[in-house]
């Protein structure tokens, strides 16, 4: 991290233009959400807004970072891949989806789900790696990308017909998922 980026000021200004856009976020459509909107929420002047290249770039830091706090990471650091970290990893990304769903408009969904599985990724294959360092590097990162796939994919099929928590759904997948079926 760089010194602009442990700047006090840095953090707190960009923590005022993301707080900002969930906030509009919750009252407009993405796509009606402008660079003046957040700034004027913000209470900063459009030349401030350098932190983000384009409102896109803010939308993908929001979420990645609201995403990150759903997850605990200490708890996926001292875990191996196993029925613990997968039901964790599981809860977080429904509560991180229901959360959004309740405070976001429509229009988010391709980037949601891209940065759902590009985090989901990054855990997997960092568990795997910590839990296999003799495999081939390739090996994991496909392992990876299948394995956050097929959590985002179980996390939309549980919104859309699940009256259980995410724990009682995901679990009896769980077993055959770390066997290998």
């Amino acid at each position: 991290m760089t010194q602009a980026n442990t700047d006090p000021r840095v953090v707190r200004t960009r923590k005022l233009i993301m707080d900002s856009f969930i906030e509009l976020s919750s009252k407009k459509e993405f796509k009606d959400i402008t660079i003046k909107d957040i700034t004027t929420e913000a209470l900063i002047n459009r030349a401030t807004y350098y932190h983000f290249k384009d409102i896109y770039d803010l939308l993908e830091k929001v979420l990645s970072e609201v995403l990150s706090i759903n997850i605990d990471w200490k708890i996926l650091e001292d875990n191996k891949l196993n029925e613990e970290c997968m039901i964790h990893i599981f809860q977080a990304i429904t509560n991180f989806q229901v959360s959004l769903s309740t405070r976001c408009h429509r229009g988010y969904e391709d980037t949601i789900a891209r940065i759902i599985r590009d985090q989901l990724e990054i855990i997997f294959y960092k568990l795997l790696l910590k839990q296999n360092k003799r495999e081939e590097d390739e090996t994991h990162k496909l392992t990876a990308v299948v394995l956050s796939w097929g959590m985002y994919g179980a996390s939309l099929e549980w919104r859309r017909n699940s009256k259980i928590p995410p724990e009682e759904f995901i679990r009896p997948a769980i077993p055959k998922i770390l066997s290998g079926i």
